[in-house]
């Protein structure tokens, strides 16, 4: 493992030892779009802030940094954003239930990029307890990227998003999705934090077909 890396590696070992989370994760639960109907394996989804506004606060790629590529993941709240899918890691379809391992990948991208799957970067800008979401795949950025899985879990009347590393030292902890606190012109990056500070986004999920064509309902769950 290169010394890069390494140190990464052990940044979010040493956190993730103190944080306490729990390690039960699948149970029977499915989790539901805002229609009230089972998210699966493969649809097309919209996720919004968990407010009472299902409309609008989607995500979107922006380039940060010194990045020639957008491939950063914005939060903004005026845009529909983009949509993406979930998907089951080796099974093809399924229902998705509360704590299922996912790979989450938008359903465009950009041609900069091999692949829009969710994954977890490093900031060079910042120091080594901020990682950001971005897109792309881990071959394409081996030193600056952490492997893992991500869940999704209930969160009261919503539903949060955790990213789980898992590294060959035998190491194991998760962390919550969130907002970055630099919230400027209404949008913010998605990023995990190695600190014992974890405060969760909460969202909801929006079947697209059902957005788009006007029909989308809010149901509580």
């Amino acid at each position: 493992m290169k010394p890069f890396f390494l140190s990464l590696t052990l940044t979010f070992l040493l956190f993730g030892f103190t944080t306490g989370f729990s390690l039960t994760f699948s149970n029977d639960e499915q989790v539901l779009d805002t229609n009230g109907n089972p998210i699966i394996s493969g649809g097309e989804y919209y996720i919004f802030p968990a407010t009472l506004d299902h409309h609008k606060g989607g995500l979107r790629l922006a380039k940060t940094g010194d990045s020639k590529c957008p491939d950063t993941i914005l939060q903004n709240v005026n845009i529909t954003g983009l949509p993406l899918k979930f998907t089951i890691p080796n099974i093809s379809n399924g229902i998705i239930l509360v704590g299922t391992k996912l790979d989450i990948e938008f359903t465009k991208k950009p041609n900069c990029v091999k692949s829009s799957k969710w994954l977890i970067v490093y900031d060079s800008e910042h120091d080594q307890n901020i990682f950001h979401v971005g897109i792309g795949d881990h071959e394409s950025k081996p030193e600056t990227s952490i492997p893992g899985i991500f869940y999704i879990k209930k969160y009261d009347n919503a539903y949060k998003i955790e990213f789980c590393f898992d590294d060959d030292m035998g190491g194991y902890n998760c962390k919550n999705v969130m907002r970055w606190k630099d919230f400027k012109e209404g949008e913010s990056p998605l990023v995990v934090l190695a600190e014992h500070v974890q405060d969760p986004y909460p969202v909801v999920f929006v079947d697209a077909p059902s957005f788009e064509s006007g029909i989308a309902m809010d149901v509580m769950f």
